[in-house]
This record gives C-alpha cells, structure tokens and sequence, in this order.
C-alpha cells in the first residue's frame, strides 16, 4: 500500500534504533518504496540514542525491542524525555500481547512485527499525522494563551494609566501656579523642571495604552542630538565600567517627527538590551545619519550575539532569552516605529555581536510655519465659575489654580451637589464639568441647567475611554471640548476665551 504523502515539501528523518543493519536497510526499503521522502540514521546504544536526539532531529523513532546490552523500553523512556511528543514505534521480532499492552502504556505510538510488516508505512504516516495535527493545536493553545495575556495586559494598562494620570496631575498643575506666586529664577526653572516631568509621566501612561490598542501617539519635531543627550544621562547608571559607549551624529541638525518619550523608551530599550549582551564588557555604538530620503539610527554591540532561530521570534510578545524579562520591550520597540511608518531590522553573529537598524521617515515640510507665541494668560475679574469634577484631589486643584487667576470658582464633586450650588449661588457665568461625573453625565448636567435658566457656555474635560453625546446638549449652548492630559495653561486659555466670547 502506499504511503499517502503528509507534504511533498517536506523531508523527514527517521530514526532507527536496531543493532541488525540489514533488518534497518529492509526498513527504509519499504518506506522509501511507499513514497516517503526522508533521511535516515541508525543508532543500536544508549549513548547513540541521546547524540542523535540532540543533533538528528527525528521526526520519528522506530526501534527494536531487544538488542545486545540495550533495551527497547530504554530507549522509549530516554526519547519521552527528550521529547514527550515525539512519535515512536516498535519494530520487532517477536512482541507477546503483554508487552505490546505495555509498551502502548509506556508512550509508544505503535507496534509491528519483522516478519508480518506490510502495514509499517501505514502506522508510520499515521504517527506522523497524529504528531503534526499535536503541534498544530499546541501552537493553537499558545497563540490562545499569547492573546489571553494581551488581554489581560490591557486592562491592567488601562487602570494603571486611570491611576497614574490621577497622581501626576498635581505636577501639571502645581509648578505653574508656583511660578506666577513667584519672582525667583531658581524657582521658575524648578518648576518648569516638575512639570515636565509630569507631561513626560502622563505620556508614558498614555503609550501604556496605546501599546495595547496600538494608537498613534501625538507628534512633534525631535531634534536628534537632544534626543541622544537624553539617552546617554539615562545610561549613565546602567553602563558598566567595561562597556564603552560611543555617539555619533552625522548631522548635529538631524530632526525627526514623533513621539519624544517612545523614541527615547525605543532606544534606551536597544541599548540596554546591548549592554546586558556584552556582561564581560565591550563596545556600544548609537549612531544616526541620513539615509534613504529619512534617519536611520543605528545600535550595535559587541556582545554574545544571537543565532537564527533566536532571531526568527525576536519581535513575537512573551518570547525572552531573560529569566527575569516580560518578551515585551522588542515588541513595544516594533510598535513605536511602525506606527511613525518606519522599519526595523536586526543582523546579528553569535560570539561577535549583534546590529539594529531603525529608518525613520524625515519630518514633514514645514517652510514658512513658525512657532506661534503663546498667548498671554488673561487674569479673571471675580466671574463665576461652577466646577464639577469626581476627584476630590482634581477639584481642589482646580478650584486653588482658578482662584490664583482672578476667578471665583464653586466647587462640586458630582451632578446633583453642582445643580445645589447653582440654585444656592445664584448666577453662573461658566461651567466646567468632568466627563466622569456621577449621578449625573454631563450632557443631562449641562442639559437640566439650560432647561432652568442657564445661558452661558461650558468646558468639558474629558478621557478618551469616556463616552459623550454631545446631541444631547442644547444647541444654543456654546460648548468647548478638553481632553486630558490637561495642561493649565490651555485651560486658563480656553476660560478666558469663553467668557470674552459671552461678553
């Protein structure tokens, strides 16, 4: 009969572990004569069996049951060892349906007899099958369980970045009223230092989620050698005495248009990644020149290298050489660039050292744009100003930043207290509500107060993750829409500009 083809593309290897070589050449006789395309090696001792586990490779192990000094139950335990998967037929000559009933216990795939072989290549094609059809669900499993820890990670990202813009808002909002209580240079500096600090934090809370959701970050022209500058202060504490690091810059003036904190999370992740391959020292290289009408930045390192099945799963999430990493930083990496329409590529040489190349795309032309001024802060006359924002910590931040400009805020930490505070205080001549307020959303806030009187205008301060119907808030109500991470300036601005628009 013979040999249904699993794939006529692919070579299998056999393996026989038999001490006679004219009974294993009548073997492969027969399976070649059946159509199987395959190499083949005969091992007949235990040491043979382990040496050819570890370079052969077999797709398939037939032995024999007994042999001078080694038995066909060892050899079944030393390959399920090795690979539990692995399929494995006894071949022998005589077999008791005791030992047959055993031999199936121990593992094996099946059982033929020398002298009554006729369906060998029958059981050798269905073992194959059987072992194929195995791997293909287990790599199901993985890309199943690979996509449960995406979605898990998601989440996770996305509460950690709810909390993070939460405790980092004070250092939006504190240095810029520090700076205007202020006339100390030493203090201003100081606080423009906080603050951007907290714009950098909220950023990287931000790419937390946009890793998962795999959104753009917003752009902005990136001057290389600042971006270097950083980089190298960041290696400092990681850089080992024995590593050198050296920058080059073709052109102090190369300019690129991103994200400045993922292309700074995207290098410093290549360098580490570097540094933690040469642990006896050596030499990292970052370099960035024009190449290709973009930037290409270029990493590389003299370190352990790393061979070409390591570099097929590089970018896959979860896979790590690392014991102690999360398969993680690569991906992230991948992201970054293709996400600004770029590329990377990796080469590298075991014992030698290893190369990552980043193109970027070159910014945009911007002739004759000019960077506008910003606009002088206008300082409030005592107007009303109703506040409604969930976090206590928020509103009270709010409320003090308000204040220091001039105007006369009220405080409401949801929709029914903001409706009191309205009733109780009389007139109102703006409104700014969070978008998660409870009891009330906003939209039927804003929309009760127009029913009741109100005629001004309103700011909403809201989350992306937020869900808004701005249908349902009246058309005569001029309506101005925020989204975090919010910067007090900006706000200062757009308060400014509703109330002069209402008078």
């Amino acid at each position: 009969m013979p040999l249904r083809a699993i794939s006529r593309e692919t070579r299998f290897r056999v393996l026989f572990v038999e001490d006679s070589p004219e009974d294993a050449e009548l073997l492969r006789m027969q399976l070649e004569d059946a159509g199987l395309a395959a190499d083949f090696l005969r091992v007949d001792d235990e040491p043979g069996l382990r040496e050819a586990l570890a370079s052969f490779h077999p797709d398939i192990v037939l032995s024999d049951l007994a042999m001078p000094g080694f038995s066909g139950h060892d050899a079944l335990r030393i390959v399920r060892e090795h690979a539990p998967g692995l399929p494995f037929i006894f071949v022998s000559g005589t077999i008791g349906e005791d030992v047959a009933v055993q031999a199936l216990h121990e593992g094996a795939s099946d059982y033929i007899l020398k002298h009554s072989n006729a369906r060998l290549p029958v059981a050798v094609d269905r073992a194959l099958r059987e072992a194929r059809t195995e791997a293909e669900r287990a790599r199901a499993e993985a890309e199943l369980m690979r996509s449960q820890r995406l979605e898990s990670l998601s989440l996770l990202a996305a509460g950690l970045s709810h909390d993070l813009r939460n405790i980092l808002q004070p250092l939006l909002i504190v240095p810029e009223l520090i700076a205007q209580r202020s006339e100390d240079p030493r203090l201003h500096q100081l606080a423009k230092v906080v603050a951007e600090c907290g714009r950098r934090g909220h950023e990287m809370a931000e790419s937390m989620l946009s890793f998962v959701r795999g959104s753009r970050r917003a752009s902005e022209r990136i001057q290389l050698s600042d971006l270097f500058h950083a980089v190298q202060l960041l290696l400092k504490g990681s850089l080992p005495r024995q590593v050198e690091l050296e920058v080059r810059l073709s052109d102090p003036a190369l300019t690129l248009e991103g994200n400045y904190t993922e292309l700074q999370q995207c290098l410093l992740n290549l360098c580490l990644n570097a540094i933690q391959a040469m642990p006896g020292g050596g030499r990292l290289e970052l370099a960035a020149e024009e190449a290709d009408g973009g930037v290409r930045l270029v990493v590389i390192d003299t370190g352990d290298g790393m061979d070409a099945q390591t570099l097929e799963q590089l970018f896959i999430p979860f896979f790590t050489t690392k014991s102690s990493g999360t398969g993680l930083g690569l991906v992230s990496c991948k992201r970054i660039v293709d996400g600004l329409g770029g590329r990377i590529a990796v080469a590298s040489t075991p014992g030698e050292g290893t190369r990552f190349d980043v193109w970027l795309p070159a910014p945009a032309d911007e002739a004759g744009a000019e960077a506008e001024e910003a606009a002088p802060l206008m300082a409030g006359q005592g107007e009303h100003i109703l506040l409604v924002f969930r976090e206590g910590s928020r509103l009270s931040l709010m409320t003090n930043a308000l204040a220091s400009q001039g105007y006369r805020p009220e405080p409401a930490p949801d929709g029914v207290a903001a409706l009191r505070r309205w009733a109780e205080s009389g007139a109102v001549d703006l409104v700014v509500v969070d978008s998660g307020i409870e009891l009330f959303p906003p939209e039927v806030l804003l929309s009760t107060m127009h029913e009741s009187g109100y005629e001004g205008p309103a700011i909403l301060i809201e989350d992306e993750e937020a869900s808004f119907d701005p249908a349902r808030v009246p058309a005569a109500m001029p309506l101005r829409r925020m989204y975090r991470p919010l910067d007090m300036h900006r706000l200062f601005e757009a308060v400014a500009d509703a109330l002069s628009s209402r008078a």
